[in-house]
């Protein structure tokens, strides 16, 4: 898990196993504005998705393909796995 920051002073705040760029916004509206890190990233075709989460209510894709999930609906997502395939590996001292 890392953040990205371009050349150009675009960010996006996390970015998973190189798949997945997640932007988090503490707003109940989004704006283009909001998504300009996401589509600066996209301009790289690295990642399979691209998800803003957010407080609004409104869930859907933009006209690009970024997902517009609500905080609530992607950490049920994230925790059954469907984000993003973890391995789980237990280790066990004697």
């Amino acid at each position: 898990m890392t953040y990205w920051r371009s050349t150009s002073q675009h960010e996006v705040d996390l970015l998973l196993d190189t798949k997945v760029a997640i932007e988090i916004k503490a707003t109940e509206n989004l704006s283009s504005k909001h998504f300009k890190g996401l589509r600066a990233r996209g301009e790289e075709r690295l990642m399979s998705r691209y998800i803003c989460v957010y407080c609004g209510s409104l869930a859907g894709k933009t006209e690009d393909g970024i997902e517009m999930v609500h905080y609530r609906q992607f950490l049920d997502e994230l925790w059954a796995g469907g984000i993003i395939q973890a391995d789980i590996v237990i280790f066990c001292v004697a």
